[in-house]
């Protein structure tokens, strides 16, 4: 992906898998595997007055950590993030075959997927709401497009969206 045509703001918070025991419940899990994008994403949640935000840069840490084992044995799998920002293009496990994981597990099949796709191909698109997806917003490296993409995300899925914890059809 080229270089971000605009710098976020300096005050991005960014944890990482580093941060595996910290005591903050997650709203929103960014995974992607270029720590550039992850950075300019968190920096548009940021811009939003979103705070608890994780970002990891694989597929297999992300479905560690969405389901508690491994590097996040012990992680209380009942506390899910309320958001997944999903790249499809990423190392070890492609980005479909997480969401089908997540779905395919009850502590994670509810859990919101908004897959963000540098793609306009109309049959990935199509596999990714095949998959789980419940929203496909394409990439962009401009920060400001990107910060506007993020506020209609972040205030439709963390404001407007009514939970919904007993359904096993993704929210």
């Amino acid at each position: 992906m080229p270089a971000p045509a605009v710098k976020p703001p300096d005050q991005a918070y960014k944890a990482d898998k580093t941060d595996r025991n910290m005591s903050t419940n997650i709203d929103v899990l960014v995974v992607d595997d270029d720590p550039d994008y992850c950075e300019l994403t968190v920096a548009a949640l940021n811009a939003c007055g979103q705070r608890a935000t994780l970002c990891l840069h694989d597929g297999t840490d992300a479905l560690d950590y969405l389901h508690g084992i491994n590097g996040f044995s012990g992680r209380d799998t009942a506390d899910q993030p309320r958001l997944v920002l999903l790249d499809l293009k990423l190392v070890k496990v492609h980005g479909l075959e997480v969401l089908r994981r997540m779905r395919g597990e009850p502590c994670s099949r509810n859990v919101p997927v908004v897959v963000l796709s540098g793609t306009d191909d109309q049959q990935a698109l199509r596999e990714c709401y095949d998959a789980g997806a419940n929203s496909v917003v394409r990439k962009t490296v401009d920060y400001s497009e990107l910060t506007r993409k993020i506020r209609g995300i972040f205030e439709f899925w963390l404001n407007v969206n009514q939970e919904n914890g007993h359904s096993n059809v993704p929210v």
